[in-house]
């Protein structure tokens, strides 16, 4: 596939590729696994099959019967969907001229279909209501009793530092890096804490998506609501972080600060060339005309329609910044883009055009403060960190939950279905482990609804498919709603399909359904370096995957590309019956395509646009549990039993994380040293992964190419898999 860079990738610290990364997959799990890998022992296909981000999956799915809503809407499902004959395709290709006529009314049509179905849902906003008399002297009485490591003083000034990473998993004391769920917590608590004044945000360099960055940016504008101040100060900007920026109050740029305000760019990089010049041949079979990830090691420019599709989502994201950015600001678009095409690069621009509220360093941006919170000049400023902030319960400020529960189940980082022994815990989707999660929640009686929390670009095709199964089956006992965040494509989307309710941010990156499937053929390079390979065996495809050092015969190549047809059809067919879609409807938006979570509403791949607040309105309306204005409390789940004195406000409901991570040693370690040295972290930790796996694979930005048993002796690929880890 194309790397897809929004802005700030991590991945790229060279001065030449910082400018190329915008946040379609700035996250570096997206580059790291998005692939979904199914085992040559699976009955589906003898070829090695892919479930991947980005444009790239393929999957045998399961044969069981299909399972029926029974405690939310049932949707009115298409009898073809499961009909994996050629008729399918031949009905989409009769039809494709009269689609392409009415193109431009059915876009309308889609655009109208969507607002509509996401205005049958409750939009989850946030406002703020002071407490009443007697809550406020509860709180003052247990601020009094608090234990002294969360106590505050009065007119603080919370300090947060956004910089880096952002998980959307939660963090354990002894993990490094920011989590998103502990950043929207903060915000929500300094709203209703009385000795909170205001928030003084440091913005820097982030590595996430666009999706994290949104639902960031809602926190700020929902906590300026309660009526503080958020002044932002950022020694580095770019589109990303002056997205977040523009939201808060004020904001203030050092007179040295590093900024660049010059738009977006999407980059692709192609090695066909170099692996012909080594003698490596890979012979790719992709099944869907926007499956782009086997172009990487194909071809050696961009396909048109992979063209296509990158500029759409490039388009899609640069106008949202516009509009956002624009609508801030009190500017036109027009003025807004001028002001970018001019190509400024003095600092004192930004200020003559509204842009920031002035050039000061931070102590000056703190001196300001205490002038503005009446501090004397020789006193220092009261303030509380990020990291004690986050010690200061929720209880303690009156937010308390309701009686109702509703489980949060955290899916976060690339799909495997066991284990690996060198991955740390929290390091991905484990599917087993979900599993488990998924069955306690189904067997409990006590919660009301569930909410799967999806931030995957795919991985392992079993294990997805196993996961859709108990999704399914959960979503047969009590509401089940999908909330996606940077990106929910591939494994990811066959996760989030599986619920009766998709809830999307307008710019997570989802869909992908498509297949590609691959080898290599070695022989040219085991003639340049002197290797020899003999095989010997029995029945006609045996060494199919097996034989790398030559090219496929006819039949082999014959049987290649049916077998990824056939799990093309598959994985089309499923997505159609779950989205209760004709199956040549599903063709139109599938084809290996990634979305945006706007378009992909449009299209029927999702029901509604928000963040995880939104997802919990809606649970609460699937559940009968009455609305609320104030944001649901949530705490982590330790013993499998809520606190009894979070129960207090019968109105809201209790959201009960299950995905807590536990520190381990690997956890404690990189939160000790995190930056052990400068090595591209997605290709260094997946290469280290498939060194423990069973069969041997060389995975390069979301294609896999796998041999059966047996091959991961080969000392050429591990020739290989140790010159991509030194890069």
């Amino acid at each position: 596939m194309s790397k897809l860079l929004l802005l700030h990738s991590p991945h790229f610290t060279s001065p030449i590729h910082r400018r190329t990364v915008t946040s379609l997959l700035s996250n570096p799990r997206f580059h790291r696994a998005h692939s979904l890998s199914v085992s040559p022992s699976s009955s589906a296909s003898p070829s090695a099959l892919l479930l991947h981000h980005s444009h790239h999956q393929l999957l045998p799915l399961s044969s069981s019967p299909p399972l029926l809503f029974s405690s939310t809407t049932i949707r009115t499902v298409s009898v073809r969907a499961f009909d994996s004959s050629s008729s399918n395709d031949e009905t989409a290709t009769e039809n494709q001229a009269e689609k392409k006529d009415g193109s431009e009314s059915s876009e309308a049509e889609q655009l109208e279909h969507a607002k509509r179905t996401d205005d049958e849902y409750p939009s989850g906003e946030f406002e703020f209501k002071e407490l009443g008399a007697w809550d406020k002297f509860l709180v003052k009485l247990r601020m009094l009793i608090a234990l002294p490591w969360q106590r505050v003083r009065k007119g603080s000034v919370l300090t947060m530092k956004l910089r880096g990473q952002i998980s959307d998993q939660l963090k354990s004391r002894f993990s490094s890096g920011l989590s998103l769920p502990g950043i929207c917590e903060n915000f929500i608590k300094a709203a209703y804490d009385p000795r909170i004044a205001g928030i003084y945000l440091h913005i820097d360099t982030l590595s996430c998506g666009w999706g994290k960055v949104e639902e960031i940016r809602r926190h700020i504008l929902d906590f300026k609501k309660s009526g503080k101040f958020v002044i932002c100060y950022a020694p580095s900007c770019r589109e990303k972080e002056y997205y977040l920026a523009c939201a808060c109050d004020e904001v203030y740029f050092p007179p040295s600060a590093y900024f660049s305000l010059y738009g977006l760019t999407v980059e692709a990089s192609f090695l066909g060339g170099v692996l012909e010049n080594i003698g490596v041949q890979p012979e790719v079979q992709r099944i869907g005309k926007y499956k782009s990830a086997g172009d990487q090691l194909t071809r050696k420019s961009m396909s048109p329609e992979n063209c296509e599709m990158l500029t759409t989502l490039l388009d899609n994201i640069y106008e949202n910044w516009l509009d956002k950015i624009s609508a801030a600001k009190g500017k036109t678009r027009e003025d807004l883009e001028r002001f970018i095409n001019a190509g400024v690069f003095k600092i004192e621009r930004l200020k003559e055009e509204g842009l920031i509220t002035n050039i000061h360093y931070d102590d000056e941006v703190i001196s300001m403060l205490k002038e503005k919170l009446g501090v004397q000049k020789d006193k220092a400023l009261p303030m509380v960190d990020f990291s004690k902030y986050s010690r200061v319960r929720k209880w303690t400020l009156g937010l308390t939950g309701g009686k109702d529960l509703i489980a949060v189940i955290r899916a976060s980082g690339a799909i495997s279905r066991v284990r690996s022994p060198l991955s740390s815990s929290g390091s991905g989707i484990v599917g087993e482990q979900l599993i488990e999660k998924i069955r306690t929640v189904r067997e409990s009686k006590r919660y009301k609804a569930a909410i799967i929390r999806i931030d995957s670009p795919g991985g392992d095709a079993l294990a997805s498919d196993l996961m859709w199964r108990e999704i399914r089956l959960l979503a047969e006992s009590k509401p089940v709603i999908a909330s996606m965040s940077d990106v929910a494509a591939s494994g990811g989307y066959y996760m989030a399909m599986a619920a009766a309710t998709i809830v999307a941010e307008s710019l997570t990156l989802t869909g992908s359904i498509g297949v590609v499937t691959g080898k290599f053929n070695l022989g040219k390079l085991y003639e340049k370096i002197g290797f020899n390979k003999e095989i010997i065996s029995r029945g006609r495809y045996a060494e199919l995957l097996a034989a790398e050092q030559r090219p496929l015969r006819p039949d082999e190549a014959e049987l290649f590309a049916e077998s990824a047809q056939n799990a093309y059809r598959q994985f089309r067919d499923k997505a159609a019956f779950s989205r209760a879609m004709p199956v040549d409807k599903m063709e139109e938006v599938a084809q290996g395509r990634v979305w945006t979570g706007k378009d992909a509403a449009s299209r029927g791949l999702v029901d509604a646009i928000g963040g995880l607040s939104r997802a919990v309105a809606i649970a609460k309306q699937k559940a009968n549990i009455p609305q609320d204005t104030k944001r649901s409390v949530s705490f982590q789940l330790s013993s499998m039993k809520p606190d009894p004195d979070n129960l207090a406000w019968m109105a809201q409901v209790t959201l009960v994380e299950l995905s807590r991570p536990s520190p381990s040693l690997p956890e404690i370690l990189s939160g000790i040293g995190s930056s052990v040295a400068s090595v591209d972290r997605t290709l260094k930790g997946l290469l280290q992964d498939l060194a423990s796996s069973d069969t041997v694979q060389a995975r390069m930005d979301g294609i896999l190419f796998q041999s059966l048993e047996g091959a991961s002796t080969n000392p050429i690929i591990n020739l290989i898999k140790d010159y991509l880890s030194s890069i």
